[in-house]
């Protein structure tokens, strides 16, 4: 066979039964790789692809938002410098006269979690125990504050200084209020309606007496039926006063009947005795060095201490109590402190005793009864309606103690203490902490002595600094007098120690 041949052989095996060449077949293990390689490869390019233009658009943004704020705030800070050419730091809104000129921030001891306890100085060469009893309000008990002899003395100083009844009965003048308010019959109607359905319920009524109640007298809901019967307010008789029925009845219409009637001990808001106790200076050793270790205690300057009440000691006798309130009232723009009233000139229609702290000391162990309740200690929400509901009224200390969130044991020589207020989160008093309602439970067998030190704060910082101002710059006799008819009446004013 010759070269020309083998050629041509080679030539006609290559090509197929139409004539046309074939490429060599590769084999199926090689195309699938090659095809998935190639798949693979691409997908890749697309995801990093679109990762880098989002992130090229991400920092061009940011470039943008940087120029243009910071452009802005220049321009503002260029436009606001003073002439001498330096720039005052830039603020949201400008501090006010208040914030500018306050030397003074009140500390807050923490109370970490209900329970925790912690170690507090307040005497020499001995620590005492601090526990937390609830954080809302903030509350603490400290055992062995005061020693049985000092309890002994106080309870001794009190009953030669002579203890006064705690409770009077309310006097006349409400419709005089209302008439300096300018609220007609229907404005009170509709503030007294709370689900606005034009007739008054049983519970509207007695929760808005609630407000009225540290005026002397403590209304049940049997009391209120009794009354409604014997003024023959419900004409109709369905238990509902409508807007005619209650115009017919003046604002003293429910203290008037209860006069006549008369009102037992038992249906007084307190039932108890007090006397004041000086605690400046030429006061008994002991209290002074009770007054100097609430200033330990609570840290505030001894300033604000010294210029404070005095120390308010309290006895129950068996069936004695003090339903549920709060040592200090809400903050309102119409409303006043008492110790600031007259040195800040004001000219509000009401006044009300900023406590700002409130230290409670047993000076006895009391045989039954008697505890310190706080009915919504801790509570998730504070609702004053809730309070009395279903005829179980909360702040009735005489039958609902025991459904109280909290009660204090009264125990020889422990004190307890609380904050009043909140913090306004710069370091002064802000509003009231609602938690803070407390009374004391019935006395069931025995006799409870206890003592109050309440530490006055005005809310309005400047109020408080003026007070403060004033008082410090009497003449030292003029201190002298007043430190001896404190003495002799147990209140620096007519007005600073109002008994809640």
């Amino acid at each position: 066979m010759t070269d020309n041949q083998e050629t041509q052989d080679a030539a006609a095996e290559d090509t197929t039964p139409s004539g046309s060449a074939t490429l060599p077949l590769r084999q199926p293990c090689e195309r699938l790789s090659c095809h998935k390689s190639s798949v693979c490869s691409r997908s890749y390019f697309v995801v990093v692809m679109v990762f880098f233009h989002v992130y090229i658009i991400n920092v061009i943004a940011l470039l943008f938002y940087v120029h243009y704020n910071s452009g802005q705030e220049d321009a503002n800070r260029s436009r606001d410098a003073p002439s001498s050419g330096h720039q005052r730091p830039e603020s949201r809104r400008p501090p006010s006269k208040d914030e500018l000129q306050r030397d003074i921030s009140l500390p807050r001891i923490e109370g970490i979690r209900v329970g925790h306890v912690q170690k507090v100085s307040l005497v020499s060469g001995r620590l005492h125990e601090m526990r937390t009893l609830s954080l809302k309000p903030l509350l603490f008990e400290i055992p062995g504050f005061l020693s049985e002899d000092e309890c002994r003395v106080v309870m001794q100083l009190a009953q030669l200084k002579g203890l006064m009844e705690s409770q009077l009965m309310v006097q006349d003048g409400q419709e005089e209020l209302a008439r300096e308010l300018n609220l007609s019959p229907e404005e009170i109607f509709n503030l007294l309606d709370i689900n606005q359905d034009g007739q008054l319920q049983l519970h509207e009524v007695y929760v808005s007496l609630w407000t009225e109640r540290h005026n002397g007298i403590w209304l049940t809901p049997e009391n209120l039926r009794e009354i409604y019967a014997g003024l023959k307010a419900d004409k109709d008789g369905n238990g509902l006063l409508s807007l005619e029925e209650f115009r017919l009845l003046s604002n003293d219409a429910f203290q008037r009947f209860l006069l006549q009637r008369g009102v037992k001990r038992s249906q007084l808001v307190r039932n108890s005795r007090h006397t004041w106790l000086y605690q400046g200076k030429g006061a008994h050793q002991v209290l002074q060095d009770i007054k100097e270790r609430v200033i330990r205690l609570t840290r505030l300057p001894p300033t604000l201490v010294d210029l404070s009440e005095p120390l308010q000691v309290v006895r129950y006798e068996e069936g004695g109590h003090y339903h549920a309130h709060h040592d200090s009232g809400p903050v309102y723009p119409e409303t006043a402190c008492t110790h600031t009233r007259l040195a800040a000139n004001a000219s509000t229609p009401f006044e009300t005793s900023c406590r700002y702290i409130t230290v409670l000391f047993y000076l006895n162990s009391v045989d039954g009864g008697g505890e310190t309740a706080f009915p919504v200690a801790d509570n998730r929400t504070y609702d004053e309606v809730s309070l009395i509901h279903n005829d179980v009224d909360l702040l009735d200390t005489r039958r609902n103690c025991d459904k109280s969130n909290l009660r204090v044991k009264p125990t020889k020589g422990t004190a307890v203490f609380w904050y009043n207020y909140l913090s306004d989160g710069r370091g002064w008093v802000g509003e009231q902490d609602e938690y803070a309602l407390h009374g004391g439970c019935m006395v069931t067998h025995g006799t409870k002595w206890v003592a109050n030190k309440w530490i006055n704060i005005d809310p309005d910082y400047q109020r408080q600094t003026r007070y403060q101002q004033l008082v410090l710059q009497q003449p030292e006799e003029e201190e002298d007098d007043d430190e001896d008819l404190t003495m002799n009446t147990g209140i620096q004013s007519p007005s600073i120690h109002q008994d809640l």
